[in-house]
């Protein structure tokens, strides 16, 4: 096949010359396609549910979820009427009887050396507080004498001079209970007093948590200032 364009007849006018178009190669025509193949369609919106096996999972966690935290909640209390969180790392779920969070026996002697930490700052660990600064505990009239009189001090304070085992403090001791700067619940109060009349060889009885209930509601009621020692000398 020649390449010239074909050549008009003698005579015949030059635009009247028909020009075939070229047939394309198999070459030419597999390159046309290979390039249309490479093109992607233009992104488009579409709606696609969410697959049924991802949902099945979700729902599979979930409830794995829900049921760890049952099993391992500790005796967490949810109270909604007092917006409050209670958790108990000594709960086990024996100690459940079906009938509403139970509640895990404390021990008085564990639970007060807890508290006592807060105590221990200015009486020290050992008891024996800071000569001329601190009062000690060990061996205390005060802490092995009447628990009416311990438990004032702890749920007022106190303040003023204040002899103990000979010697003369001067200090202002803290109030403990609740609505002061410690907000401690009765029985925490009845805890630590337990705990450091039973620690250093001090040999005292335990401390109701009723009757520091009594106290505060009956005995001291209404009061919110530190005790001094005369006053409380006048207590039996």
């Amino acid at each position: 096949m020649s390449d010239q364009p074909p050549q008009p007849k003698d005579g015949e006018p030059r635009d009247a010359i028909t020009i075939e178009q070229a047939r394309a190669s198999d070459a030419d025509i597999q390159q046309v396609h290979a390039i249309l193949l490479r093109e992607k369609s233009e992104p488009a919106e579409s709606n696609r549910p969410i697959p049924i096996w991802l949902l099945l999972f979700v729902g599979a966690m979930t409830i794995f979820a829900i049921t760890y935290i049952i099993r391992n909640s500790g005796g967490l209390e949810i109270t909604f009427n007092k917006a409050a969180l209670v958790y108990d790392e000594r709960y086990t779920s024996a100690m459940d009887t079906g009938a509403g969070p139970a509640k895990p026996k404390v021990d008085p002697l564990v639970q007060g050396k807890k508290l006592f930490s807060t105590c221990a700052t200015c009486h020290q660990g050992t008891g024996q507080g800071v000569p001329g600064v601190y009062p000690p505990l060990a061996k205390s009239e005060w802490v092995n004498g009447s628990e009416q009189r311990l438990i004032r001090v702890l749920l007022h304070g106190l303040t003023g001079e204040l002899k103990v085992e000979g010697a003369t403090y001067n200090g202002l001791m803290p109030n403990f209970g609740k609505g002061g700067g410690y907000n401690w619940s009765d029985e925490n109060i009845a805890y630590v007093l337990t705990y450091i009349r039973q620690e250093w060889g001090n040999n005292a009885p335990a401390i109701d948590p009723a009757t520091v209930t009594e106290i505060r509601t009956k005995g001291a009621a209404g009061r919110n200032k530190p005790w001094t020692q005369a006053e409380l000398e006048a207590i039996n």
